[in-house]
């Protein structure tokens, strides 16, 4: 039986995270307005009434390239956080996405009988079984996002409730394009292309100089198009603006934008994404697509034993079959991606067929993700609290 007051550990180490788990944590309350959550809590879930053990500060990303070198300070962080939570001993720990630091943190505390939680993990459909199944030891229950992580964790034996995906909810399934483009400025009548370089600091430069040298190709055969590019930061936007003076030379028809990501995709006819999140984004929108994979030379070695998978994007893998064109490293270039696009346009029925693909899963992903994983989470509490 569960000694002292009823409340929740959560753990959400990014921006994306603090988002997730604040919905979550608003969820949660409205049901249970006496419900404690404390951990690692951004701005966001502090809004929700959420108290923050430790700065979220100290484990964004930003943060932890300082941290990569001083592996003390994050262990550190770690013991801290966990003998805080050992001592208050919570009803429940939620894991909040896909960092290895927040499993770090789950091990002791299931080892403590604390049932555990994990909320928008790591992609474990793409790890060997063996990886899977060390979560076993961090994890009492998953809260899947995607259908096919279920058979990953149950095989690993973490019982699974599948939840389906936030923002499958929050996009309507009919989306008003033309509507888009005069939020956006941009012009109608023309076909539009949609540039997605991604949010990652390492390895934007390489794909931006692609991306904008693919765009130039592409309009030297298609006169009548306009590109339109979302970038998530300062620093992202002035890095795509340099690309463009060196690459483009000034003749490229194009809207850069400072976020504005969804609006970009309802918008375009076609987009070229080089993310994971971009791709779901572009699926959820009915956006039909060309996806490049570009990782850094680190993890090549990785996207080799990938790109054996029978689907390496996550919009083929939902669909369960082969309707986006995908490019992997180095079939990464200007002309292939140029051409690709190309072929795109030009064939209506890869269109027709890559949009009734992701009409589908747009039905399968919206579960109405926060209901599900507040009634599981509160199912969860009331038996650990017994």
């Amino acid at each position: 039986m569960q000694a002292g007051p009823i409340s929740i550990a959560m753990v959400a180490g990014e921006a994306a995270d603090d988002r997730l788990a604040a919905a979550l944590i608003g969820s949660l309350r409205r049901q249970r307005p006496a419900l404690r959550v404390n951990g690692i809590a951004g701005p966001k879930m502090q809004a929700q009434g959420a108290e923050s053990i430790i700065p979220m500060e100290n484990v964004l990303p930003r943060a932890r390239k300082a941290l990569l070198g001083d592996t003390r300070a994050r262990g550190d962080i770690r013991r801290q956080l966990v003998q805080r939570l050992l001592e208050t001993r919570p009803t429940l720990y939620v894991d909040v996405g896909a960092s290895a630091f927040n499993l770090a943190i789950a091990r002791p505390l299931r080892r403590a009988g604390v049932p555990t939680v994990q909320y928008a993990g790591p992609p474990v459909w793409t790890w060997r079984g063996w990886r899977v199944r060390r979560l076993a030891s961090c994890l009492t229950h998953a809260l899947a996002l995607y259908p096919f992580e279920m058979a990953a964790y149950e095989r690993a034996g973490i019982s699974t409730t599948y939840v389906g995906h936030p923002l499958a909810d929050s996009v309507p399934y009919d989306v008003d394009k033309a509507a888009a483009r005069t939020q956006l400025r941009l012009p109608h009548g023309k076909l539009i292309v949609a540039l997605m370089p991604g949010d990652r600091v390492n390895g934007l430069q390489p794909i931006a100089e692609v991306l904008v040298k693919a765009a130039r190709r592409f309009h030297n055969e298609v006169k009548d198009v306009h590109f339109v590019v979302p970038t998530s930061s300062r620093h992202s936007r002035e890095l795509f603006e340099s690309t463009l003076r060196l690459h483009a030379d000034g003749d490229l028809p194009l809207t850069l934008l400072f976020g504005h990501s969804h609006e970009a995709l309802a918008a375009a006819d076609l987009a070229l994404v080089t993310s994971e999140t971009a791709s779901l984004e572009a699926l959820l929108f009915k956006t039909p697509m060309i996806i490049a994979h570009h990782v850094a030379a680190a993890v090549k070695r990785w996207t080799y034993r990938l790109s054996h998978q029978t689907y390496l994007s996550l919009p083929n893998r939902l669909a369960g079959a082969q309707v986006v064109p995908e490019f992997l490293q180095r079939q990464l270039t200007p002309w292939t991606l140029a051409a690709a696009l190309m072929t795109l346009m030009r064939d209506a029925q890869a269109q027709r067929r890559q949009i009734e693909a992701f009409a589908e899963v747009h039905h399968v992903l919206r579960q109405d993700n926060l209901a599900r994983a507040t009634e599981t989470l509160l199912g969860m509490l009331d038996d650990a609290s017994r």
